[in-house]
């Protein structure tokens, strides 16, 4: 059975706009998205990549440079290089729809995605982009961490509920983004239409600074807290995070069995002095199938024996829970490790 979730909104939305981004994502002639879900200043890679004699370079696709999941795999790279023959060549992207189409091509060995983008990658269903194109060559790895619905506003905006959003400009990430899709799924759920706000589409970066100018009233953020476009931001202006409340963040996991409760932390943000209640979704490796299952386990083994070596969500990342709401079939390289 298909996923529970109210799809109005998000089509509606999306429409031609969201299948021609997904076309840019998955179509062989794909332009790389430089500015991207998990935050993002523009591409690029880090380091050489710096296989053995023995080993191979392998593709590695991360997100944004202003989110998480860039340095982190920046992480993974160092350890992937320090205990296997292999060298890991890191590059920011657009993030989880985007890091799809790079698997479903085969032009990445590796990706990090959201688990909500993944199972409906892998079920062609959820979100229109993906009705009915299932991406049948997409594995899994492990899951990661809590990736954290931010959803962001001036302190003195007035803006102090979801159902305050109504009317407002609100951006929800870059097209065809996991943040996006997180973003009009909960607004759908608060009754909140597609033409019942004025909706802006850039990256974390650029979000920030429409928040900064007054350029729109709030901005949908998702990513491990804290997240750096919003650490910055909080530096130089007083911000608020908006709290879902208890009957809201329900009624989202009950539409979108995905979602998880979640809480931003007192203190994780300058002039955020009291826990937020919000929901989240998991970070998590993928592959795909056509990645040989000697290096998939390789990569796996190298990570999960060196968690400690992690600087950023170290906290969640483990190997007693590295399959926690895992949505799709494991490759059988990282099962090998796991079993």
């Amino acid at each position: 059975m298909g996923p529970r979730i109210r799809r109005r909104a998000f089509i509606a939305a999306s429409g031609t706009t969201g299948i021609a981004a997904f076309a840019g994502c998955i179509g062989e002639d794909a332009q790389e998205q430089e500015d991207n879900q998990e935050g993002g200043d523009g591409g690029g890679d880090i380091g050489e990549a710096n296989p053995d004699a023995d080993g191979q370079i392998l593709s590695w696709h991360a997100g944004g440079t202003s989110g998480t999941y860039y340095p982190l795999s920046g992480d993974f790279k160092s350890i992937v290089e320090e205990h296997t023959p292999h060298g890991l060549q890191v590059q920011s992207t657009g993030a989880s729809v985007e890091n799809v189409g790079s698997l479903s091509r085969e032009d990445a060995h590796f990706a990090l995605i959201q688990n909500d983008i993944a199972h409906f990658a892998a079920t062609g269903t959820g979100i229109d982009e993906f009705e009915g194109q299932a991406v049948s060559n997409i594995r899994g790895v492990a899951t990661l961490y809590p990736e954290t619905i931010h959803v962001v506003t001036q302190a003195d905006s007035g803006v102090e509920s979801i159902s305050d959003l109504e009317g407002a400009s609100v951006n929800t990430g870059d097209l065809g983004s996991g943040t996006q899709v997180n973003a009009l799924q909960i607004l759908e759920t608060a009754g909140i239409g597609s033409g019942d706000f004025d909706e802006q589409n850039t990256n974390f970066a650029t979000a920030a600074d429409q928040l900064r100018d007054g350029d729109v009233d709030a901005s949908f953020v998702v990513g491990g807290w804290p997240v750096g476009s919003v650490e910055e931001l909080a530096t130089t202006d007083d911000i608020s995070l908006i709290e879902l409340s208890a009957d809201l963040n329900e009624e989202i996991q009950s539409e979108a069995e995905w979602f998880a409760s979640d809480v931003v932390p007192a203190g994780t943000y300058d002039g955020i002095d009291e826990d937020v209640h919000t929901v989240s979704v998991q970070a998590m490796i993928a592959t795909h199938e056509g990645v040989d299952t000697g290096i998939v386990e390789e990569v796996t083994t190298a990570i999960f024996d060196n968690t400690g070596d992690i600087g950023q969500k170290s906290d969640f990342i483990d190997v007693d829970s590295a399959q926690d709401a895992m949505p799709i079939d494991l490759h059988p390289g990282a099962q090998r490790y796991f079993e």
